[in-house]
C-alpha cells in the first residue's frame, strides 16, 4: 500500500477584493460561472480554504497573488504601493491560520531598489518565502540588467523567486485567433519557458550563483531540453557571459514544482532530469483541483523516498519552512 506523505503546497493562489481590475482581463473568455467560481474560492482564505486543504493532507499553503496583480499597472508609483499593500493583506491573513499558512511577496517588478526593500520587509518582518513573480512586467524580463537589485536580495535573503506564467506583451502571431491555445493551454508555457531560459542562457546565474528560481507545471517543459539546449549552445558562435552549459545552470539553479500537470510522464522526466531534491508540489489551487493533485502525488509510481520529498521534504528545505 503507497504511504500518504503531508504535503506543501507552493502555487496556491488568493486574490485582495481591490485587486479584481488587475485579475479580469486575465480570466476574459471564461463562462461567467467559472469566472465567479474562481472569484469567491480566491477570497477564501478562511475555513473554506483550510477544510479542503485537510481533506487533501495539506499541512501548509504558500500562498501567492493570483496574476498578473499591481506588475501590470502602468504608474510604477502605484505598483510599488499597491504590491505593498498585499503584502500587508497577507499576512494579516496567515497570522489567522499561522500553522497552515505561508506567504510569497508580490512585488510591483517596475522600481527594482523598491523591490528589493519590499522582499527584505516581507521575508525579515513577516517569514515571507520568496516572491512570486507574475511573468514579463510591460515588455521586461527578469535576465535584464535592470533587476540586479532584486536578484541581489534574493540571494542574499536565500528568498527564491516564483517565475508563474503570465501573458507576453503581445500575442504571438501562430497563436493569434487560437483561443483554445492561448493562455495556460499552451502560450503561457511558451512564454514562461522563454523567460526562464533568457537568464540561463544570458548569465543571470553566472552573476547571482546562489540566487533560486522556482517553475511551476513541471518545469514549464524545460527538462525534456536539456541534452539539445546543451548543443545548441555550443553550435552557436554568439559571445556568451556563461562559462558553462546551460544545464548546469538549469540544473543547480533552478527547481519545479508539479502545479496543474498530474501525470506521471513529465514527473519522472522532471525528477530524471533535474534530481529527486529539485520537485515539490503544487495543487494551483483554485485554477486546478486540490483534489486531482494529491490523488495524482499520493499514488505515483515513484517510491515513498522520493515522494516524501516531493510532498514537503524539497519544499522544506528550499523555504526554511518548517512542519
Amino acid at each position: 500500500m503507497v504511504e500518504k506523505f503531508g504535503k506543501i503546497a507552493l502555487e496556491e493562489h488568493f486574490i485582495p477584493e481591490n485587486f479584481m481590475d488587475y485579475w479580469l482581463p486575465s480570466v476574459e473568455g471564461l463562462p461567467p460561472a467559472a469566472i465567479e467560481y474562481l472569484r469567491k474560492s480566491l477570497f477564501d482564505m478562511g475555513d473554506a480554504r483550510i477544510e479542503k486543504m485537510d481533506k487533501n493532507g495539506v499541512d501548509i499553503a504558500v500562498l501567492s497573488i493570483a496574476g498578473p496583480g499591481a506588475q501590470c499597472d502602468k504608474d510604477s508609483n502605484v505598483a510599488t504601493r499597491r504590491a505593498r499593500e498585499s503584502n500587508d493583506f497577507l499576512v494579516e491573513k496567515i497570522a489567522r491560520h499561522p500553522t497552515r499558512y505561508r506567504g510569497f511577496a508580490h512585488l510591483g517588478m517596475q522600481q527594482p531598489k523598491e523591490d528589493a526593500k519590499e522582499l527584505e520587509r516581507c521575508v525579515k518582518e513577516f517569514g515571507f518565502v520568496g516572491a512570486l513573480i507574475n511573468g514579463q512586467t510591460n515588455g521586461r524580463y527578469l535576465d535584464e540588467d535592470f533587476f540586479a537589485p532584486l536578484w541581489e536580495a534574493s540571494q542574499a535573503l536565500k528568498a527564491p523567486l516564483y517565475l508563474h506564467p503570465g501573458d507576453p506583451e503581445q500575442t504571438y502571431a501562430a497563436l493569434k485567433g487560437q483561443l483554445q491555445l492561448r493562455r495556460p493551454a499552451w502560450e503561457w508555457t511558451v512564454e514562461t519557458a522563454t523567460h526562464a531560459l533568457r537568464m540561463v542562457f544570458n548569465g543571470t546565474f553566472e552573476r547571482f550563483p546562489n540566487a533560486r528560481l522556482i517553475l511551476g507545471h513541471m518545469g514549464e517543459t524545460i527538462p525534456y531540453g536539456l541534452w539539445r539546449f546543451d548543443s545548441r549552445a555550443k553550435f552557436n558562435a554568439s559571445p556568451t557571459k556563461r562559462t558553462q552549459p546551460p544545464s548546469f545552470y538549469i540544473k543547480r539553479n533552478l527547481a519545479v514544482t508539479i502545479s496543474g500537470v498530474n501525470s506521471i510522464e513529465p514527473l519522472q522526466c522532471a525528477l530524471g532530469a533535474l534530481g529527486t531534491d529539485k520537485v515539490m508540489f503544487a495543487a494551483d489551487y483554485p485554477f486546478e483541483n486540490m483534489e486531482d493533485a494529491s490523488d495524482f502525488i499520493d499514488t505515483a509510481g515513484i517510491s515513498d523516498d522520493v515522494r516524501k520529498k516531493v510532498c514537503s521534504g524539497n519544499a522544506a528545505a528550499l523555504l526554511g519552512i518548517k512542519i
